[in-house]
């Protein structure tokens, strides 16, 4: 007699909450099989709370002594959801992973437009500055700083700028790659919060960054030096500079959202741009770490030419191949 009525009522629950189930089952799958970093915002909100409902639907399932197999089914798609949500989060080396493997490079090739106009701006300000020095080596001290030229300047003899290059440091070197890793990342940082500003100090920064760069080639390149500067620059100037790009590129995003947001709202237009940016300036501080060892590092103590450009060439290979092929095979699009 009492098994009509358990029946009725195990089918009245199914009709109340099947279709919440089925939502937390696909979005578990989703997230199961490409990370939590696949769903879309609205489903991130709405995962954690399908969860905890789907939680209370295995305790009245219980509690009732309905249907053995619903009760079997909740439990596992509770667990599989525990995973997904949990075990996810906690496995910080896994997201670690998969934020540096796809997630930033997907990031960078989203922003392709931004990027090539970063580098022309750092480009064209290298360009100027160069033609300048080549002109007039006065020129020289309108783009370097009195206390970050030194002993280079264009007075300086061809042997003590040559000297400059291969002159051997080994103490403190910790500190001198620390020191380098944090003033780099400052200038990386500073470029993008400055995209707010509709990009245009970002893009001033970039441009003085490129007058600096194109000043001291032009002055080496004036006493013979130029390879040998492209030798101890590149090493380190790989990773540094591209970093410095890849966070203007970041700001110019920010400030392309805030001119032209397009059919969004401003405010959504730019949350969206930020949170874009924000990954790509977060995956350049590796670059800037591995900057600054090389430069602190590596740069004082391997004097050989042949070995710095394999290391330029190295560091530009696996940089070029990261941003590139990184995260292609995840089937998400570039431009989530």
């Amino acid at each position: 007699m009492t098994t009509e009525p358990d029946a009725i009522r195990s089918r009245r629950f199914r009709d109340a909450h099947e279709r919440d189930w089925a939502e937390l089952d696909r979005l578990v799958t989703l997230a199961l099989a490409k990370g939590l970093e696949a769903l879309e915002d609205r489903d991130l909100e709405r995962l954690p709370m399908l969860f905890r409902a789907t939680v209370s639907s295995v305790e009245v399932a219980r509690r009732t002594t309905m249907d053995r197999a619903l009760v079997t089914y909740l439990d596992a798609l509770t667990t599989r959801a525990y995973l997904a949500i949990y075990a996810s989060r906690r496995s910080e080396r896994g997201l670690l992973l998969r934020f540096l493997l796809a997630t930033f490079p997907r990031r960078v090739r989203s922003m392709a437009a931004e990027c090539a106009v970063a580098t022309g701006i750092t480009g064209a300000g290298a360009a100027l500055a160069y033609a300048l020095v080549r002109r007039d080596p006065e020129w020289y001290f309108a783009f370097v700083s009195e206390d970050l030229a030194g002993d280079r300047v264009p007075g300086a003899t061809r042997e003590l700028l040559r000297a400059s290059l291969y002159a051997r440091e080994t103490d403190g070197l910790d500190v001198f790659a620390s020191f380098l890793f944090t003033h780099n990342a400052g200038i990386g940082i500073m470029a993008f919060a400055l995209g707010f500003l509709a990009g245009v100090p970002t893009s001033l920064l970039l441009f003085t960054n490129g007058l600096m760069l194109g000043a001291f080639l032009g002055l080496y390149a004036s006493h013979g030096l130029l390879v040998p500067l492209l030798g101890w620059l590149l090493p380190h100037g790989v990773p540094e500079i591209g970093a410095i790009i890849l966070c203007g590129a970041a700001g110019l995003h920010v400030g392309r959202a805030l001119i032209a947001p397009g059919e969004l709202e401003t405010r959504d237009a730019l949350v969206g741009a930020g949170r874009r940016a924000s990954t790509v300036v977060t995956g350049c501080i590796l670059l800037f770490a591995v900057a600054g060892l090389v430069e602190g590092i590596f740069r004082q103590t391997v004097l050989d030419d042949t070995i710095r450009f394999g290391l330029a060439g190295f560091n530009a290979l696996w940089l070029t191949a990261w941003v590139m092929l990184g995260g292609r095979s995840a089937g998400v699009d570039d431009g989530d």
